[in-house]
């Protein structure tokens, strides 16, 4: 089970560092490596460390985009990433 979770964790590292989004909203440079401070909080029980809410509330106006982005949603979307949104007191986006 816990290898299980780090081939998870693994791939979504990769994805995130292979993906390269290039959004320009509101003068966000939306990249979704720059959440890579959430992964293991995402996927794991721990909570999120400061920079991973910090991370996260510059990338609030990019995360509809990484919602729609079939190659992102599943992560985005998951129940670990609502935690630590919920965590972080950052709003899930409704798209």
């Amino acid at each position: 089970m816990m290898k299980k979770v780090y081939v998870v964790c693994g791939m979504v590292l990769v994805l995130l560092l292979l993906v390269e989004l290039s959004f320009k909203v509101d003068a966000v440079n939306c990249n979704p490596v720059e959440l890579s401070p959430c992964l293991q909080a995402i996927t794991s029980n721990i909570p999120p460390p400061s920079i991973c809410c910090q991370k996260l509330r510059e990338q609030i106006p990019c995360l509809c985009g990484y919602l729609q982005d079939p190659n992102l949603r599943q992560y985005v979307n998951s129940p670990g990433a609502r935690k630590v949104t919920s965590s972080c007191g950052v709003p899930f986006p409704t798209c």
